[in-house]
């Protein structure tokens, strides 16, 4: 009997924690983090004497494949600007992007590219996924220049040569650098 007895505590003990794991189809509590996705969320920012942008995009990686001109970057189609949801564009000052006024608030970067001049489209609608497009909703679009870099196998939005209330806006990845100077108002 202590034999039995002893087998089954044994038994209850070693199943305990198969009960308390996760079960395939239960809601995980911790969601999955941003850096396991093949192309994770990254983060932008600036401050243009106390007025501030931030960026929050996929940056998706070259892998080996060619990018413009291609399903990944085609050219003469609207492009997400990154991967996975719609890349946002969050301001807390009015800003010019380009020739274009940016009031306050919060918008969808889309772009434009082409083998001449690429646009950069400043969009009120958020929130949608990458490929939706709500051109009946655009604040409006700018040219942005372009220039060739050596390989980079990440995409990068970011800022440069910040001074004061200016800086430019930068989008690279593999060799193409396409740029808008922005300027705090």
């Amino acid at each position: 009997m202590k034999k039995f007895v002893l087998v089954m505590a044994l038994a209850a003990c070693c199943s305990t924690p198969m009960f308390s794991q996760d079960m395939g189809g239960m809601k995980m509590d911790k969601p999955a983090s941003k850096e396991a996705l093949p192309s994770p969320r990254h983060e932008a920012e600036v401050d243009l004497a106390g007025k501030k942008i931030h960026i929050s995009y996929g940056a998706p990686s070259v892998r080996g494949r060619k990018v413009l001109g291609t399903d990944l970057v085609p050219y003469n189609t609207w492009w997400r600007t990154g991967a996975n949801e719609a890349t946002t564009f969050e301001t807390n000052g009015a800003m010019m992007v380009g020739s274009l006024h940016v009031p306050p608030g919060k918008y969808t970067l889309v772009t434009l590219p082409s083998s001449g001049v690429w646009q950069l489209v400043i969009c009120k609608h958020t929130g949608q996924w990458g490929t939706e497009r709500f051109a009946e909703e655009d604040l409006g679009k700018v040219p942005m220049m372009f220039t060739t870099i050596p390989q980079q196998e990440v995409l990068s939005i970011g800022f440069e040569k910040t001074a004061g209330k200016k800086t430019q806006l930068h989008v690279k990845w593999d060799t193409f650098d396409v740029f808008v100077p922005v300027v705090a108002m």
